[in-house]
């Protein structure tokens, strides 16, 4: 009999021990989940590429590559400020993929205007 509470015991401690780690393990995907911002970031990359390959082409003047990676500078700032007190809002979510379609639209149209270098 006495075996047998020292099992339950044993069994008892080892489900609270489980439990909080599973707990813990909940509490941080979450906390995770709200700084995380993995659209801007592939949008980013995305966005450097488009660049890139744009003034590789001559479709892009120097003076507007310097614009367009400004713009790109600017987003990454927001996006680091919107981490920095470890929630990214809604609203603040909002204003990254607002600045992204912006730039995506700028980009667009300074490789489609008329100028070559």
């Amino acid at each position: 009999m006495i075996l047998k509470n020292k099992q339950i015991n044993f069994m008892k401690k080892k489900l609270f021990s489980a439990t909080l780690i599973l707990a813990f393990i909940g509490i941080a995907s979450v906390a995770s989940a709200q700084t995380a911002t993995p659209n801007v970031t592939k949008r980013q990359a995305n966005q450097q590429a488009r660049i890139a390959q744009g003034v590789k082409s001559g479709e892009l003047t120097p003076k507007e590559t310097e614009h367009l990676e400004a713009r790109e500078a600017k987003i990454q700032n927001d996006k680091k400020a919107a981490k920095a007190d470890g929630t990214v809002t809604h609203a603040e979510r909002a204003k990254l993929h607002r600045e992204e379609n912006r730039t995506s639209r700028a980009i667009y149209r300074q490789k489609h205007d008329a100028q070559h270098r």
